[in-house]
């Protein structure tokens, strides 16, 4: 849950930084950069989960 919660502040810190200073400002640039490396790890955790969820279930049977 804490994960989520860093996604949300990040995604929200990206919103007033490019309302701030522009879409193509490094500030901006650096935030969005930021977010996208939370997103994959988010991502790369909930496909290791699925992956070991569905061998726990293969090796079960």
């Amino acid at each position: 849950m804490a994960f989520f919660s860093e996604i949300e502040s990040k995604r929200k810190n990206l919103i007033d930084l490019a309302q701030k200073h522009g879409l193509n400002a490094d500030i901006t640039l650096k935030c969005s950069q930021e977010l996208d490396t939370l997103l994959l790890q988010e991502i790369k955790l909930r496909h290791s989960r699925i992956q070991n969820g569905s061998s726990q279930k293969v090796q079960s049977s």
